[in-house]
């Protein structure tokens, strides 16, 4: 049979030295989260982080567009609470998904990013976006006002900033996304995949149980008061010390060389 767009994996995987790399594979549509794209992202983040091989997450997309947000006609053709319920729950999961697991995500943004798009962007650990990268939170044009989005957004920039997006839908490019925080770094296209790969390879060199660790803590203490986020972040140091890769940095500090750490799954 005759690969096309209709019968191809909604989702691309490729692992390669710990790095799993997730294409949404649906460019004619500017990859927009259907149900089943949602349902195959879900499956793959579910997948990697069982593996133990896996070190970080990559989220990519193929075409001229990271992600145009949900499905609108998917959704206009089911037009009952119930089911908008059930597609926002679905989603939501798929967000906090990226969120708990261990294993930092990373979105490659080399295009447009809209409402789901950006929200998918906002809750990924860090960002890389291309310099011809845009953004939006653009449901109230269409009078449907990203509240969802909303959630992973606020979490990212100011909140007036974040409200003006919300507000007008208006477009932000790649560096303003830079300078409120939704994105780490901006490159040219010829240079995102160096960028990225500058990231990866500075997180593999550090130990995962670190960086599972740390990730759980730091998103964990943001949703607390100030007090009860000192005493888990101090919790989570008094294990993260009794872990073997942290006694041995310890050790190769107060000796002055470098540490040697264990490969993942070396005993």
């Amino acid at each position: 049979m005759m690969m096309t767009e209709a019968n191809a994996p909604h989702v691309l995987r490729e692992l390669r030295g710990g790095v799993l790399t997730l294409t949404l594979n649906r460019a004619e549509k500017f990859n927009p989260l259907s149900e089943e794209m949602l349902a195959a992202l879900q499956t793959a983040l579910d997948q990697a982080e069982a593996d133990a091989g896996v070190r970080v997450v990559v989220l990519a997309a193929a075409g001229k567009a990271f992600c145009a947000g949900h499905d609108l006609k998917q959704m206009r053709a089911s037009p009952s609470e119930d089911y908008y319920r059930k597609l926002f729950n679905q989603c939501s999961k798929l967000m906090l998904t990226i969120q708990q697991m261990p294993q930092p995500v990373i979105a490659r943004v080399q295009g447009l990013a809209t409402a789901a798009g950006c929200q998918l962007v906002s809750m990924c650990d860090l960002a890389v976006a291309s310099t011809d990268a845009m953004f939006a939170v653009s449901g109230v044009n269409y009078g449907l006002f990203c509240s969802t989005p909303a959630v992973g957004l606020s979490r990212n920039i100011p909140r007036k900033q974040a409200m003006e997006m919300l507000l007008t839908g208006e477009f932000i490019d790649a560096e303003t996304a830079r300078e409120r925080g939704l994105v780490n770094r901006v490159a040219t296209p010829d240079e995102i995949d160096a960028e990225i790969a500058k990231l990866t390879a500075s997180i593999l060199a550090k130990p995962a149980a670190a960086i599972a660790i740390g990730k759980q803590l730091f998103y964990k203490q943001l949703e607390t008061g100030i007090g009860a986020a000192y005493q888990l972040a101090g919790q989570t140091m008094a294990c993260n010390m009794m872990d073997e890769a942290a006694l041995e940095g310890v050790q190769a500090f107060i000796e002055k060389r470098a540490p040697a750490w264990k490969a993942q799954g070396e005993e």
